[in-house]
């Protein structure tokens, strides 16, 4: 006889701690809070029940009596992680001003806790701290006239531009921690190749738009601040 397929289950619906005996000296969020800091300062696949237990105090095994599967261990990190946020309460009444400043959290955030950006789902949205980031956001966007279900689209979008951005810059400073020499040498031999390229005359187009900036340096910041106002200033555009 087979057996019985198993259920989906949600891990806010299941109790703090199935077995039974006495109150033991840690918590789910004890468990949790360790975790995330094993992912801070190692990486997410160094995130083990064992390690786990080890930093708790505990018998590994005793773990899955609160967390029952690693997946659920995921979701409770990603959500204890969105408790970061501070919301505006009340908001400021300039829906856009608001949603920058989310933004701007959103990426301090992920550099805290890059880890973050692979585990994120939308599976993730159930969470005490999710909800509350959703509730107020949608706050935020009170003043805005668009159906609820485009206020939903800015929000992921969003955090979608913003998770794009820091992935990239964790790539890059990833990058530039294994070369043998500095960043700087490694830009200026890279500009030099360019420029050379360009020159030849088969590229007219990118060479008049790179024209255009003189060769000054990208400022990051800056580029964050126009990618996501544009993000947001896309959503009044469509809905004229």
């Amino acid at each position: 006889m087979a057996g019985r397929a198993a259920e989906p289950e949600v891990i806010w619906a299941r109790p703090e701690r199935a077995g039974r005996g006495p109150r033991p000296a840690y918590s789910r969020a004890d468990i949790v809070a360790a975790a995330v800091r094993i992912a801070d300062a190692d990486g997410i696949d160094a995130v083990s029940m064992r390690r786990i237990a080890a930093e708790v105090g505990c018998g590994t095994m005793s773990l899955y009596n609160y967390v029952p599967r690693k997946e659920d261990l995921y979701e409770l990190m990603v959500d204890a992680v969105s408790a970061e946020y501070e919301l505006p309460d009340p908001p400021s009444g300039d829906w856009r001003a608001d949603m920058l400043a989310v933004g701007r959290q959103a990426r301090a955030i992920l550099r805290r806790h890059p880890w973050v950006i692979r585990l994120m789902t939308t599976a993730y949205a159930f969470g005490p701290q999710a909800l509350r980031f959703l509730e107020g956001c949608l706050a935020c966007l009170d003043g805005l006239d668009l159906p609820g279900g485009t206020k939903m689209e800015l929000i992921a979008t969003v955090n979608g531009t913003v998770m794009t951005i820091v992935a990239n810059e964790l790539a890059l400073a990833e990058r530039a921690r294994g070369l043998p020499w500095s960043e700087e040498q490694e830009q200026a031999v890279r500009g030099a190749y360019l420029m050379g390229r360009l020159a030849e005359g088969g590229h007219p187009r990118l060479a008049a738009v790179l024209s255009e900036s003189g060769g000054a340096p990208l400022d990051p910041e800056e580029i964050f601040e126009r990618t996501l106002g544009r993000a947001l200033d896309s959503f009044v555009v469509g809905s004229a």
